[in-house]
This record gives C-alpha cells, structure tokens and sequence, in this order.
C-alpha cells in the first residue's frame, strides 16, 4: 500500500470492512446488519477503495444500482490487527469487570467508547456483558451501542451463518429468514434485518 494513503481509524470504517470481510458485500445489506445509514456506508466504501482496503463495483440493477465490496488482502491484514487490538482491550476490560474496578471501567469507556459497537459487531464482546458492565457501571447505552447491541436478553439473536445468509441472498422477499423456525419477529421480511446481537 501507498506511503500517501492514510487508513482512517474510525470504528464505522472496520465495521463495514468486517461485514464486507464476512461477505455481505452490498451497501443495503451492510447497512442492515451494521446499523448504518446506506449513504454514509457508500461513502465509507468509496473511502475503503481508495485505501486500496476493498475494491468496490456499481451493479445497476431494474429501478436503481448498488454499491458492491470485495475485501483485498491488505483490508484483511489490518481487520485482523485491528481486531487482536480489540481482543486485547475487551480482555482488560472484562478483567476490570470482574475485579469490581469501576474507576478503572469508567477510564477505559472514555478512552475507547467509540470502538464498543465495532467490539460487539465482530463479537468480540458480547451485547449481554456489555450491557452487563454498564448497569454495573450506571451509565446508558449511547444509540450507536444500543443499535449494535440490540436486545441483549434476545436469545433467538443471529448467528454467523445467518449472517452469511444475507451475504448469499439473491435478494428474495425472505432474505434472512431463521430457517430453524424460531421465532423471527425481529427480521424484515424485506431483506433480512438484524433485530438482535452479533455473538459468534
């Protein structure tokens, strides 16, 4: 990659990169499963491509045309940095947690707040700790956190391969269906919304 090409480090840009990463390759399904709004997410995926991050592709399709990611190896490589660095501060602050280290919780929010929802959307926190530790905390979920964490109590919450199912849906009226036949109440019939948690 180019010396004169500077990775932004903002937690939206590795959520859409980690949704791209597991296949979910089109702008208006990143946005269902990331939570963000479809033209900030074309915006970030145009930015990715410059960073030499994704290669994007305009598909026209009958009534309008989507923005389509594919991961490069180099947007791989750093979403992997990125998220051992993740692993390694969610692991402190879970250690803080059960060590009852509230000054030491309520540090480490102000200085990593932003990345909470990019923690809980790769799953490297799951939403029933986070919303756990800030009860324990007496602190409310900002809507960014609340978007990316859903219902924490959901147990019918989606798995990998349900979000791999978006990724390889053919855009059908049941996209995202729970095959499992549990209660799906929490997904658009229109494209497979998210209602719930991102644990892996």
């Amino acid at each position: 990659m180019s010396e004169n090409i500077r990775v932004v480090d903002s937690p939206k840009h590795f959520m859409i990169l980690d949704a791209v990463s597991r296949g979910v390759e089109d702008s208006g399904k990143i946005a269902k499963v990331t939570k963000i709004g479809k033209e900030e997410i074309e915006m970030i995926l145009n930015d990715l491509a410059v960073q030499r991050l994704v290669i994007t592709e305009k598909k026209k399709g009958l009534f309008s045309s989507k923005l389509q990611a594919r991961i490069t190896d180099t947007g791989t490589r750093l979403l992997s940095s990125k998220k051992q660095e993740l692993e390694e501060k969610a692991r402190e602050f879970k250690a803080m947690y059960r060590n009852g280290d509230k000054g030491g919780m309520e540090s480490f929010m102000g200085d990593n707040r932003a990345w909470l929802p990019m923690m809980i959307f790769s799953g490297i926190m799951s939403a029933m700790i986070f919303a756990s530790m800030m009860s324990f905390m007496g602190m409310a979920m900002n809507p960014g956190e609340q978007a990316a964490a859903g219902d924490a109590a959901n147990a019918d919450a989606p798995s990998a391969a349900e979000t791999q199912s978006v990724a390889d849906d053919g855009g059908s009226a049941d996209a995202g269906a729970d095959s499992s036949g549990a209660d799906s109440s929490s997904f658009d019939a229109g494209g497979g919304d998210f209602g719930g948690d991102f644990e892996f």
